[in-house]
């Protein structure tokens, strides 16, 4: 018998009131999400690897990889599509940010666990040759009581004369980071008190499988939770969802916007994944996303921010940087 939504949830927060540490993965629209006792995670089916925390020992043999984008033309019809139907909501003022994503076909010359394997993030999920996912972006983390965010919106290519600078004095980029950092604090008020910006916008590298880099920008922000958070687990991260980075601002009427805009499903793409050891949690939010399709082809599923600022091609052009495999 399948589960309910709301028996999942109540099911970690059963899990946090007896200690009991827990796995847990929750789609984007919280329809089929799903939490193990960690010592019932089987690595035949779920392969994670959490900052260092992880269900298997072995070291495969290092291979080579190699994709290819497929087919972006017709793609780029349907963003085109979804980006003007969403532009019409921004300059209304329905929305100040929207997160808008598509499934790009790929070819990949490996399969999706080898790929698990051989890719390097903090945060790393393989799930029945379903779909494999390597995220450089924390969710929450819990350590002693504390909640912490770590909201990642604005990239650009490293390599770039003045990358940095450029990042960080982009209008565009600013504009749509303070609104994510706005976002968030709202959403940890919700299940926390004395919510606070500690770090705003520092800087991330990160590496792809062609040896490019790239630049992303965080920040950091915290709240105190209440005592007997462990027993309401499963309520705080279903407050907290969806996730604001890849939703926006403000969130109920965005989600709207998105429902309306975007012709794809993007099931636990831009959900969250994560570990509660019985006192602490390490989340991820389910980004850089590659899927196998009922009929076997891959798509890699990625997205990005839009404001009214946004144009269409830099857009695109951001959201075909991020498909990239981050390796050593």
């Amino acid at each position: 018998m399948k589960t309910s939504p709301e028996a999942t949830f109540q099911k970690m927060n059963q899990f946090g009131k007896e200690k009991i540490p827990f796995f847990f993965m929750v789609d984007f629209l919280k329809e089929t999400p799903l939490a193990l006792a960690l010592d019932k995670v089987n690595p035949n089916e779920i392969l994670f690897d959490f900052q260092g925390q992880k269900n298997y020992d072995l070291s495969p043999e290092k291979k080579t990889i190699s994709f290819e984008v497929l087919d972006t033309k017709s793609h780029q019809n349907n963003y085109q599509n979804s980006f003007e139907r969403v532009m019409s909501h921004l300059k209304r003022g329905d929305s100040f940010l929207t997160n808008l994503t598509g499934s790009i076909p790929i070819k990949l010359n490996v399969d999706l666990k080898t790929l698990f394997f051989q890719s390097q993030a903090a945060f790393k999920l393989w799930v029945r040759e379903e779909f494999v996912c390597y995220s450089p972006e924390i969710f929450v983390q819990i350590e002693k009581g504390k909640i912490y965010s770590y909201p990642m919106k604005g990239t650009i290519d490293a390599h770039l004369p003045n990358a940095e600078e450029k990042l960080l004095k982009s209008p565009k980029e600013t504009a749509e980071h303070y609104t994510i950092v706005d976002l968030i604090r709202n959403d940890l008020s919700l299940v926390a008190e004395n919510v606070r910006v500690e770090k705003f916008r520092y800087l991330q590298t990160l590496s792809t499988q062609t040896g490019k880099k790239l630049l992303a920008a965080s920040s950091k922000i915290s709240g105190d939770l209440p005592q007997d958070y462990p027993q309401k687990i499963g309520d705080i991260i279903q407050m907290l969802l969806p996730a604001g980075s890849i939703s926006g601002a403000p969130k109920h009427k965005t989600l709207e916007i998105i429902s309306q805009s975007e012709t794809h499903n993007r099931g636990f793409y831009t959900g969250v994944g994560g570990i509660f050891d019985g006192e602490n949690l390490n989340s991820f939010v389910m980004i850089r996303f590659v899927e196998k399709s009922e009929d076997g082809s891959l798509v890699y599923k990625t997205g990005g921010g839009i404001t009214h600022q946004s144009e269409l091609e830099k857009e695109y052009q951001e959201l075909l940087q991020k498909i990239y495999v981050p390796t050593t």
